[in-house]
């Protein structure tokens, strides 16, 4: 969430950069943070000086008895009871103004970076560079799954029966494809740096509200309602929340961690052809690279990432793009956010397979994530996150990308991971 200094250090700024987010009511909502912030450091203020005058009204009043003036000294002790009564109220009215400021915070979002581009929605966003391999495919080529039925890689009916829509059943060199690229990322990962976490794929509402898929993304997610927990839709969650409550050493950061996980998103309200086969599904693989930096180095963090992702889009022989997000077209937490999409030849379209995110403070002042500086102060991380990668459209433009009349080619990269180069 935003830090109170953030919103005053200059108000107008912060109102503008939550309308480049299109946020509803920016103005109204920065100055209800203001109030409800200002209510809470005056009662803290009244609450100083009774405490002071508390002190130095119960040191007379030791002096009082000695020198027998008993009257006077009950009379300071009434004035000592009476203030304590008020500080009741006034503490009261300290934690009902903090607790309303907080629940305000947690409903507004990041402030974006000033390079994010203005606009409302994907047609906005910037398509900063292109790259990959042209690709040619057959005469009647087909989409992907045409594909996984003709060679029996992929179950969409199966996965229906067992669970329903969005939960496809990957078989033989289909599930074969996914291990390969699963340990094939991982091996990047780590290769790059990153050390491997294997975390939970349930996290508590804490977790949630650390990384800010609460409240914002609650409907979106599947909820253990007796056990109060949550799957998770990525694994910068888990990961993330590692942090939460830690006061790192300058000398440890950047943290580099990459974590393999399934994700499970509910994606209500989608439906149509963008949802065929694995475009959008409720369960699917992805490695998530999750950083944790100080201020000063974090944009060189999120160069090194957006590297590392379009490094592995090129060793897969792919036609990608990458995009940076404008304001509306952001998620709620990020400051900052390029897209990767890989080009889907035989749908004749881009399909998204990777977001990478600087979030600044946000989520780091959500998780009480700090580092101890050279000067032993303490202050906010910037945390970050990318997906490298997400399977099904990377799976998807695999198989639509390479497929032949002899059968669908495997990437060179892959070829070691999957054990065989074609799939026919």
């Amino acid at each position: 969430m935003l830090t109170i200094k953030q919103i005053t250090e200059d108000t107008d700024k912060a109102v503008r950069a939550l309308e480049k987010k299109h946020f509803k009511h920016a103005k109204e909502a920065i100055a209800e943070v203001i109030r409800l912030n200002d209510k809470r450091k005056a009662a803290q203020a009244q609450l100083d000086n009774n405490l002071a005058e508390i002190n130095a009204t119960s040191k007379s009043i030791g002096a009082l008895m000695k020198e027998g003036k008993t009257a006077e000294a009950d009379a300071a002790k009434a004035a000592v009871a009476k203030i304590k009564e008020a500080n009741k109220a006034l503490e009261e009215a300290k934690a009902t103004a903090f607790n309303e400021m907080q629940t305000l915070l947690y409903a507004i979002p990041n402030l974006p970076y000033d390079e994010v581009p203005e606009g409302e929605t994907a047609a906005d966003n910037v398509v900063v560079k292109m790259g990959g391999m042209e690709t040619e495919l057959p005469k009647n080529a087909l989409p992907h799954w045409e594909l996984a039925k003709k060679y029996d890689l992929i179950d969409f009916d199966l996965g229906v029966k067992i669970t329903g829509a969005g939960f496809p059943v990957y078989k033989g060199k289909g599930a074969r494809l996914q291990r390969a690229l699963i340990n094939f990322f991982l091996d990047e990962a780590r290769n790059a740096g990153y050390t491997e976490i294997m975390p939970p794929t349930v996290v508590n509402a804490a977790s949630g509200y650390g990384t800010g898929q609460l409240p914002d993304k609650e409907g979106q997610m599947y909820h253990c309602e007796v056990d109060d927990l949550y799957l998770i839709p990525t694994a910068e969650v888990p990961v993330t929340n590692i942090y939460r409550d830690v006061i790192l050493d300058e000398k440890d950061l950047p943290v580099k961690n990459c974590a393999y996980t399934q994700c499970f998103r509910r994606e209500a309200g989608s439906y149509g052809k963008d949802v065929r086969g694995l475009n959008r599904l409720h369960e699917f693989s992805k490695v998530e690279l999750v950083r944790i930096d100080k201020p000063e180095h974090s944009k060189q963090s999120h160069k090194e990432m957006l590297d590392h992702v379009e490094g592995l889009l090129q060793k897969l022989e792919l036609p990608y793009r990458i995009l940076r997000l404008c304001g509306g077209d952001m998620s709620f937490t990020s400051a900052i956010c390029y897209d990767f999409e890989v080009y889907s030849e035989a749908q004749k379209r881009w399909l998204e397979v990777s977001s990478v995110s600087n979030f600044d403070t946000y989520q780091a002042n959500r998780l009480k994530c700090r580092y101890r500086n050279a000067d032993k102060k303490i202050e906010l991380c910037h945390t970050l996150n990318g997906s490298a990668l997400a399977l099904p459209r990377i799976v998807a433009a695999l198989l639509e990308n390479n497929q032949t009349p002899e059968g669908i080619r495997i990437p060179k990269a892959l070829v070691p991971y999957c054990g065989f180069e074609m799939i026919d």
